[in-house]
């Protein structure tokens, strides 16, 4: 990706500035969402990185000891200065769409709004406690964080991981041409011929742990059109509609969907995407 040291994909018209950049989940890439994406190209140029310890990306990791998410904070920020052209939206997925607020937090004049999809929000209350010194640690227990852990590093080669993932765990549910992208830059080949995971459980258990961010702070600094649109069933963000104050925020619930709708449901994360590219 030009101008950046991250990888990543992109679509849209490569001489026209950048109109959004949209940050994936823990443990995916920016691929993932291409069938979330590329219906938006005809009308916007789109940037989808790969967050450090993921997809194609290469920057080193350091999973240990890690109370937050600020290192990816800050490739997302370098990001963002390194491009030229006016404000863009940022939005996400999960953990991609919390660190587009935070990085928006830390520069808002590159930012002209924020669309976030099912954002990882702690509670007030949760999110002032994880933050205590050495708090965070507790989540290294959360189901999430250990089970990354015991995840299958390596397979014979796509296929057999596609036909793995297929129909299970997280991946119930998904399209196969979304399971076949994220299977396409979620593993690297590896000097013997078969793949291994390109983001390594010990960095996926990382970022689960890492919880020690101040989003709510965050969502107070950041002076721009949100759109928060959650899963009504599993959700993890806690913001409710009582928490938008500003007539220009907007906290949406959408029916009959879990934290994986952006995969499975992604007309209504288009539509969302498209008012903000239009506003």
């Amino acid at each position: 990706m030009a101008g950046s040291a991250l990888a990543g994909r992109s679509w849209g018209d490569p001489t026209r500035p950048v109109d959004l950049i949209f940050v994936h989940a823990n443990g995916f890439n920016g691929l993932t969402y291409r069938t979330l994406l590329e219906p938006l190209q005809a009308d916007a140029r789109i940037l989808a990185p790969d967050l450090r310890g993921h997809g194609r990306t290469t920057l080193p990791i350091e999973p240990d000891d890690r109370p937050d998410w600020n290192d990816l904070r800050d490739d997302l920020v370098a990001l963002l200065m390194s491009l030229d052209g006016p404000p863009l939206v940022l939005a996400g997925h999960s953990m991609g769409a919390t660190l587009a607020v935070l990085a928006a937090a830390q520069v808002p004049d590159r930012v002209r709004s924020l669309v976030m999809l099912d954002p990882v929000i702690l509670t007030r209350a949760a999110a002032t406690a994880v933050r205590l010194p050495g708090a965070w640690r507790l989540a290294r227990r959360h189901p999430w964080a250990v089970a990354s852990l015991r995840r299958r590093r390596r397979f014979p080669d796509r296929e057999a991981a596609f036909q793995s993932y297929r129909g299970r765990g997280s991946f119930k549910g998904w399209p196969d041409a979304v399971l076949s992208d994220y299977v396409g830059d979620g593993f690297r080949d590896t000097p013997d011929g078969e793949v291994e995971l390109a983001c390594a459980p010990e960095w996926e258990s990382s970022n689960y742990s890492a919880q020690a961010n101040d989003v709510w702070g965050a969502l107070r600094r950041v002076d721009r059109p949100l759109h928060i649109l959650k899963a009504d069933q599993g959700s993890t963000c806690a913001v409710t509609t009582g928490d938008a104050d500003d007539p220009r925020r907007v906290v949406e619930t959408l029916a009959d969907s879990t934290h994986f709708f952006p995969m499975m449901r992604p007309d209504a994360a288009q539509a969302a995407l498209s008012q903000a590219l239009s506003g």
